[in-house]
């Protein structure tokens, strides 16, 4: 139980950077287009790197230590990957969600107030972030988790920003920009919930959770945070923004590992 609290409590405390990301719209201060990209691109790196390091190689270590063989590791390390990326597109397709650039995706929402489509879009992109955490307390392995939470959290920050930013940019309220941030970034600990006790109670589900999680994330990355960095013409900025992101996740990782 106490892995669960924790994989709680560190999805939670990542998911709150949202909130703290989003705290210079209150204040009333703008920000660049090309500042933003580099913080999202930042954000990129940042789970570029968990997903590798602190999700996929666990997952075919994992597998070895358990006796499975070297090819074992990689079959089972690609399937969840595959598990995780299908997961998070499907959801991409039945859920009513809107983007900032792109406009409407998935079902036809009805009447479904427009700023809750922008919670849902958020939402698809944070619940695999939570989860990431969750399985990596899950797993038993503190350090990991711990890593994953800081880098989680990192990475939130930035997004809550462009977030808040961009419904500011379309005729929202500072103060009502700033709770929505927040709320998305408060499904984190949903994921964080379900991946930790996934994990915990059903062992042999260890490697499949952090190659499902690390899936996921990679998903997210490809789908939404790079087109979304790329779409200003910031394409260096970006770039810039998520080799520097990747370096601070590998130190961590390094650090805290």
């Amino acid at each position: 139980m106490q892995a669960i609290l924790w994989g709680g409590l560190g999805s939670l405390a990542a998911g709150l950077m949202t909130g703290v990301g989003a705290l210079p719209v209150l204040f009333g201060r703008e920000v660049a287009v090309r500042r933003a990209d580099l913080m999202l691109g930042f954000a990129a790196g940042v789970m570029l790197t968990a997903s590798f390091f602190s999700l996929i190689l666990p997952a075919i270590e994992t597998v070895e230590a358990r006796g499975g063989t070297v090819l074992w590791a990689a079959l089972v390390a690609s399937a969840g990957i595959a598990l995780g990326t299908a997961f998070v597109a499907w959801l991409n397709r039945v859920l009513p969600h809107e983007h900032f650039e792109v406009g409407q995706e998935g079902a036809d929402p009805g009447a479904l107030a427009r700023i809750w489509l922008f919670v849902l879009a958020i939402t698809i992109h944070n619940l695999p972030e939570g989860m990431a955490v969750g399985v990596g307390f899950g797993s038993g392995d503190f350090a990991n988790g711990l890593t994953l939470a800081i880098g989680i959290g990192l990475q939130n920050a930035p997004e809550g920003l462009a977030v808040a930013v961009a419904l500011v940019g379309i005729g929202y309220g500072a103060v009502r920009a700033f709770q929505v941030a927040l709320l998305t970034g408060l499904v984190e600990p949903l994921g964080g919930l379900a991946g930790a006790a996934a994990v915990h109670f059903m062992a042999p589900l260890l490697p499949w959770g952090l190659a499902f999680a690390a899936g996921a994330m990679l998903y997210v990355i490809s789908h939404e945070i790079i087109p979304e960095t790329h779409r200003h013409g910031h394409q260096d900025a970006a770039t810039t923004g998520l080799t520097i992101g990747l370096i601070v996740m590998l130190i961590l990782d390094v650090a805290l590992g």
